[in-house]
C-alpha cells in the first residue's frame, strides 16, 4: 500500500505506512484512501451485512492513527440535530442567534465523516447532506476547517430497505460512487479473527458455494451470529433473523421451484466447525439471556403475550449484573426520552441522554414491545442503539446487553396489532428466539408465591387441557385464576375475554372440580399414600415390561413436577421411581434444567439404595 500525500490544509491525515506482511487492502479500503486522498465525497452502495460500516470503523483508525471516525447515522436524525439556530451572549453582552453545530462535527483532530443509512433519512434531512455531500460545508460551518478529511454516504439501494432515491443530479455529480459485494470488504478476516480456534477456510467454502440470493440472505453479518451461536452451544438456526415473526430460511429456487436449504446448509457449516447443533437447549431463554450479558450481544425475544418474557428477563439482568435494567416499553416510548440536543456554552449542539443511560455502572437495555413502537422516530433512534450501541454518536457507557421483547404477528389464529420489519432491521440481534409458553420456568415462582393453589392450578394446566388450550392459558392468566380463586371469584371472568360475551375456548369444570378436592392428582397425593402407590406399581411392574395407566400416571406427575416439589418428596420420588421402567427414568435426566437434573441424579441415588 502506498503512502498517502499530506498537504497543507488542517486536519490532512499524517503519512500512514503499510507494513510489508500486512494483508491485501479490500476494494473497500482502497476507495476510502482514494477518496481522502482526493479530497472527494464517496458514496458507497452495497447489500445489508456485508461489512461497510465496519470496514471503515476498523479500517480508518489503523491506516491514519491520528483521525477520528465520526458515525452519523442518518435514519435516526431529525431537523435539528446536525444544525440549529440558537440565542448566544456576544463579546458586548447583548444576543444574536448563531448557528451550532452538531458536537461531533468539531472534534477537535482530523475526522472523517460517515454519514450511514444515508438514504433512509427525511427530506430535510436530506436536504442538510445535500450540503454536505458538495460542498463540505453545513449552514455557516466549513468542515474542512473543523477538521474534515473525508466525506462518505453509505446505503442498501433496495427500495424495500430505504425511504429515498438520490435522483438531483446537482448532488450525484458531487460525488464518486462505488458499488461493492461481500467480495470487497474484508469480512473473512474480520471472523478468522474473532474465532481464532477455528479455521473458517471451509465455512467459507461453504458459503461461496451457495447461488447469490442464498449468499445474500446468509450475509456475512449474519453468519457471524451463526458462529456466535455455535460457540455458545446453541441450535445453529437461532443466528437466523427472525423477518416479520417468521424465521429466515435460506431458500433458492430449483425449475421454478422453491427449495429450502437452511437444514443443509446450516448441517454443513456445523460439520466444517466440528460442532452439532442441538435442537434446543435445556432452559433455553435464561441461556440466552446470560450468553447475551456475558457476550455483550443484542438479542431478540418473540413470545406470545403472557409468557413470561419480561418478568423472566428482568429477574435474569438483576441476577446477573446486580441492578435492574433500563427499561423501556416502545408505545410509550418518544424520542425526547431518549435524547435532545441541547446547545452547550461552547456553542455547539450536544446530546442530552436521559438520566438512566448515564453513569459507568452496568447496563442492560431491555426494549419491551419491540414492534409496537409509538413512533417511527423513536424507533429510528432505537435503530442506532441496537446497529452502534450509540445514541446521537455518544456511547452508551458499560453497556452489557440488550434484550429487545416482541409478540409474534399473529397468536391463536388472530393478528396481533404489530409493526413489520425488514431483513435489514431484524439482523442486528445475535439471537432470535420464538419463546414457547414452556420455555419460562415462570411455574416455580407461582408455587413460591401462590403455594398450593398454584400447584393445583398447575397439575390442571399441565393434565386437563390440551396443547390449544395451555396457549389460551398463559401464565398470566394462571395468575389470574389463582387471584380470583382466592378471592371466591368466577373463574370464568379469568380467561382471555373475545368480544361479545366470549372467552378463551377452555373448559374450566377440570380445574374447579381440583380446587373443590373432588379430583387430586398430584405429588402431593402420591405421598400422601406412598405405599398404595408403590404397591400399584409393583403389580403393574409384574403385569407388563412396559408398565400399565398406574405406570403413566405416576412419570406424568413426575414428569410435570417442579423442582421444589421433587426435593420437598425426594423420599417417596425414590421409592416410586424403583418400580418404573428404566425407559422412563431415562427421561428425567435429558433436556432438564441444571435444577431439575441435580433432583434426579440425587432421586436415583437415593433409589439405588433402596435396592
Amino acid at each position: 500500500m502506498t503512502e498517502l500525500m499530506t498537504g497543507d490544509r488542517r486536519g490532512t491525515p499524517r503519512k500512514a505506512k503499510a507494513a510489508a506482511n500486512a494483508p491485501e487492502p479490500s476494494a473497500l479500503e482502497r476507495f476510502i484512501d482514494a477518496m481522502i486522498a482526493m479530497g472527494q465525497t464517496g458514496q458507497v452502495f452495497g447489500e445489508h451485512g456485508i461489512g461497510k460500516t465496519a470496514t471503515f470503523l476498523s479500517y480508518i483508525p489503523k491506516r491514519y492513527p491520528d483521525t477520528e471516525v465520526v458515525l452519523v447515522p442518518a435514519a435516526n436524525l431529525t431537523p435539528d440535530d446536525l444544525l440549529v439556530n440558537a440565542p448566544v451572549r456576544t463579546d458586548r453582552g447583548g444576543l444574536a442567534l448563531r448557528q451550532l453545530i452538531m458536537k461531533q462535527l468539531n472534534p477537535g483532530r482530523p475526522f472523517v465523516l460517515l454519514l450511514d443509512d444515508s438514504l433512509q433519512a427525511g427530506d430535510t434531512i436530506q436536504s442538510q447532506l445535500m450540503q454536505i455531500a458538495c460542498d463540505w460545508t453545513l449552514g455557516e460551518h466549513d468542515l474542512r476547517e473543523l477538521g474534515c478529511v473525508g466525506v462518505f454516504l453509505t446505503d442498501n439501494e433496495s427500495s424495500a430497505e430505504t425511504s429515498a432515491r438520490r435522483s438531483d443530479l446537482a448532488v450525484l455529480d458531487r460525488m464518486v460512487t462505488m458499488r461493492i459485494s461481500a467480495n470487497d470488504t474484508s469480512w473473512r478476516r474480520f471472523l478468522s479473527a474473532r474465532y481464532p480456534s477455528w479455521d473458517l477456510a471451509p465455512v467459507f467454502q461453504v458459503w461461496a458455494a451457495q447461488a447469490p440470493v442464498v449468499r445474500q440472505l446468509l450475509s456475512p453479518r449474519t453468519l457471524q451470529h451463526v458462529l456466535d451461536c455455535a460457540r455458545e452451544g446453541f441450535p445453529l438456526e437461532w443466528g437466523l433473523p427472525l423477518v416479520n415473526g417468521t424465521r429466515l430460511r435460506l431458500a433458492d429456487e430449483q425449475k421454478g421451484k422453491p427449495r429450502d436449504l437452511t437444514d443443509e446448509i446450516l448441517g454443513r457449516i456445523g460439520k466444517a466447525l466440528g460442532v452439532s447443533s442441538p435442537a434446543t437447549v435445556a432452559d433455553p431463554v435464561r441461556r440466552i439471556l446470560r450468553a447475551a450479558i456475558r457476550n455483550r450481544w443484542a438479542v431478540l425475544l418473540q413470545g406470545p403475550p403472557g409468557c413470561g418474557k419480561t418478568a423472566v428477563t428482568k429477574q435474569v439482568v438483576r441476577d446477573e449484573i446486580g441492578r435492574d435494567p433500563v427499561y423501556f416499553s416502545l408505545p410509550v416510548t418518544n424520542v425526547e426520552d431518549l435524547c435532545v440536543p441541547v446547545p452547550t456554552p461552547d456553542g455547539s449542539l450536544e446530546a442530552l441522554l436521559t438520566r438512566s443511560l448515564l453513569g459507568r455502572e452496568p447496563k442492560v437495555l431491555v426494549w419491551d414491545e419491540y414492534n409496537r413502537p409509538k413512533d417511527k422516530a423513536a424507533f429510528a433512534k432505537l435503530m442506532e442503539v441496537t446497529q452502534e450501541w450509540t445514541l446521537a454518536g455518544r456511547p452508551i457507557q458499560n453497556l452489557k446487553a440488550q434484550i429487545a421483547l416482541q409478540n409474534p404477528p399473529y397468536h391463536l389464529g388472530r393478528k396481533l396489532m404489530v409493526s413489520s420489519n425488514n431483513v435489514a432491521q431484524a439482523s442486528r440481534f445475535t439471537v432470535s428466539y420464538e419463546v414457547r409458553p414452556d420455555d419460562i420456568p415462570a411455574n416455580q415462582w407461582l408455587i413460591d408465591t401462590y403455594g398450593h393453589t398454584a400447584e393445583v392450578v398447575l397439575e390442571w394446566w399441565k393434565n386437563d387441557i390440551d396443547d390449544e388450550g395451555r396457549e389460551w392459558v398463559t401464565k398470566r392468566t394462571i395468575e389470574r385464576l389463582i387471584k380470583l380463586h382466592r378471592h371466591e371469584q368466577p373463574l370464568r371472568t379469568g380467561l382471555i375475554y373475545l368480544g361479545d360475551g366470549d372467552y378463551a375456548p377452555v373448559s374450566l369444570s377440570g380445574l374447579e372440580a381440583r380446587l373443590a378436592d373432588n379430583k387430586p392428582v398430584g405429588l402431593r397425593e402420591l405421598a400422601s399414600d406412598v405405599d398404595g402407590w408403590e404397591a400399584r406399581l409393583m403389580i403393574a411392574a409384574e403385569s407388563n415390561d412396559e408398565g400399565t395407566d398406574v405406570t403413566d400416571l405416576v412419570h406424568q406427575v413426575f414428569a410435570n413436577a417442579e423442582a421444589s416439589q421433587l426435593r420437598d418428596n425426594i423420599e417417596v420420588v425414590a421409592r416410586l421411581l424403583l418400580h418404573l421402567p428404566p425407559k422412563l427414568r431415562a427421561t428425567y435426566l435429558v433436556g432438564q434444567t441444571p435444577e431439575k437434573q441435580r433432583v434426579w441424579v440425587d432421586a436415583v441415588a437415593a433409589m439405588a439404595k433402596l435396592r
